[in-house]
């Protein structure tokens, strides 16, 4: 269970950069996705390619409405606050103001609406969604301990809060439009 300090303390350190925290999913990285140094910064840490992506994961739909083209179908952008069985990210149309340090090389975004309560916390403390990604250099398996993080990113995070037990598969993934799933 993660203590009040230490969730105040990741917030602190989220907001100015790179953290590692648990999510509904595996254990991952983070950082604001309206801090584009930030962004820069964990593209390097875990040496990734800038054709991929992350997912935007956040609490509410209203944090991703910037980064989803306004031609969204109603349905469908009502559709990404609905609550799913398992995780699940969806692939969407991104604006035409989203970076491409979010979205790689693609025209579409990817996004997850969760209920974890630690991301809650995060999105409604800095109003906005997060970046996420897998706590793991490109290719290599995720860490699944602090141990195993220090290993992949010796001292470069700004602050780390350790996995949680459940915390071990990652979300399904679908694109919205088509229904086509790719994970």
């Amino acid at each position: 269970m993660i203590s009040m300090i230490e969730k105040k303390l990741a917030l602190r350190h989220l907001m100015r950069g790179v953290i590692a925290h648990p999510s509904d999913t595996v254990y991952g990285l983070a950082c604001l996705v309206n801090n584009p140094r930030a962004i820069k910064e964990l593209i390097d840490l875990k040496q990734r390619d800038l054709d991929k992506g992350f997912i935007l994961l956040a609490s509410d739909v209203e944090y991703v409405l910037p980064y989803i083209d306004t031609n969204l179908d109603i349905n469908l952008r009502n559709k990404l606050g609905q609550p799913t069985s398992v995780p699940t990210t969806y692939l969407v149309p991104k604006s035409a103001s989203t970076s491409s340090l979010i979205s790689g090389s693609s025209d579409l975004v990817a996004v997850r609406i969760t209920s974890d309560p630690l991301v809650i916390y995060f999105c409604e403390n800095t109003g906005s969604a997060l970046i996420s990604t897998s706590a793991n250099l490109q290719g290599q398996k995720v860490a699944t301990n602090m141990t195993e993080l220090k290993a992949y990113f010796n001292e470069s995070l700004l602050y780390a809060l350790p996995p949680n037990k459940y915390n071990s598969e990652p979300s399904i993934i679908i694109d919205l439009v088509t229904g086509k799933r790719h994970r």
